[in-house]
């Protein structure tokens, strides 16, 4: 299996939130990556996993890695993790290597922090309403396309003062999607 930059930096962030937040199950992992990914992308016009999220009736969720938590867990997540019980009603996050920040930006650091202190405490359940805002990604598919669909990036783009300009994120995602293209993998 060829692991990627990407995920590298997924496995790393699934560490980092595991160690640096209360609860951290399944469903609450899946709403930190969100918040990461859609916040960076807003900022950079890059997703920090590269992973694509869908609009499920209980909010966002990366279907590949909700997959493979709950079923197989490839050979490099099975490193990196404990594998989640299925007996028990709450699946905790438990890692078995330790973050490595090689694989991150400075302000992918510093996001990770930002959004570690703001959850720290939360439950999945609190969380979950906060990724149901109106006008918002997940809010904005479901209306638009329908539950299961993909949630574009793009709109993550608003007026934000930190928000990238629109036509400087849909960019960002060309030259992203060439490179996929050319290389197989980003």
């Amino acid at each position: 299996m060829i692991v990627t930059h990407h995920r590298e930096k997924l496995i790393n962030a699934i560490i980092y939130f595991a160690t640096h937040t209360k609860c951290c199950g399944k469903t609450k992992l899946l709403k930190l990556l969100y918040f990461l990914d859609f916040s960076h992308f807003k900022r950079t016009g890059k997703s920090v996993t590269g992973l694509d999220y869908f609009a499920w009736g209980m909010g966002p969720v990366p279907k590949e890695l909700f997959e493979e938590l709950s079923g197989n867990l490839k050979h490099d997540m099975k490193a990196a993790i404990h594998e989640l019980s299925t007996t028990e009603s709450f699946q905790q996050i438990r890692h078995k290597k330790e973050f490595d920040r090689k694989y991150f930006s400075n302000k992918e650091i510093k996001l990770l922090e930002e959004i570690s202190f703001i959850f720290k405490d939360a439950k999945a359940d609190t969380m979950v309403e906060s990724t149901h805002f109106k006008n918002e990604p997940w809010d904005i598919t479901l209306k638009e396309k329908g539950e299961f669909k993909k949630i574009d990036y793009m709109l993550a783009i608003d007026s934000d003062v930190v928000s990238l300009p629109y036509d400087k994120a849909r960019e960002r995602m060309k030259e992203r999607s060439e490179m996929l293209k050319i290389f197989g993998a980003a």
